[in-house]
């Protein structure tokens, strides 16, 4: 007869939280998931008291990088000796705005210029996200990661990943990649 495994209680979801807290994004391995807003929750499962749900939410539907953030979780409940497994939630869908002031200070020390916010005003309790270029009067100066210049344009909508443009400063004359708000 095999011992039933206990059920998650809350200090085990907090040592989990704590280790998942951790991991980096494998594309830009300066900022956790935490901070980007990609870990979502860590919960104990509704079907499975006895298993550890990891949330997270995807950049964008595409994002090549989850299989390696998925991989990473499940190695490190493995590790931490958690049974447990990973849930991609898809709605609400992710957005820029989830970033932390952190994640932002980071991507700006390691060279790539944050986003903006993007947030648009909330309508009928729902928060509206809009999928479409602004208009050049509606954007925000992207400034320059490393002098600081707003002098800037975008070279390209592509950047080293999907989630980045690539621009150049037009007072330094480097390039540099733009996470794109969204």
């Amino acid at each position: 007869m095999t011992a039933a495994l206990p059920t998650v209680d809350e200090a085990l979801l907090e040592r989990v939280r704590a280790a998942l807290e951790a991991l980096t994004d494998p594309e830009i391995p300066v900022v956790t998931l935490a901070d980007m807003g990609i870990l979502r929750d860590v919960r104990a499962a509704a079907d499975d008291p006895a298993q550890v749900e990891v949330i997270l939410t995807p950049t964008y539907s595409g994002c090549p990088a989850m299989a390696q953030i998925e991989d990473d979780v499940r190695a490190t409940l493995q590790r931490l000796g958690v049974p447990g497994r990973v849930v991609t939630q898809l709605a609400p869908a992710w957005t820029t705005d989830w970033m932390s002031e952190a994640a932002r200070a980071e991507l700006r020390a390691y060279g790539i210029a944050p986003p903006g916010r993007c947030a648009a005003p909330a309508v009928g309790g729902a928060q509206v996200l809009r999928f479409v270029p602004r208009a050049a009067a509606d954007e925000e100066a992207v400034a320059c990661p490393r002098c600081g210049s707003t002098h800037t344009r975008e070279v390209s909508r592509f950047g080293s990943t999907a989630c980045k443009a690539l621009w150049q400063c037009l007072d330094c004359r480097e390039p540099f990649d733009h996470f794109k708000p969204h």
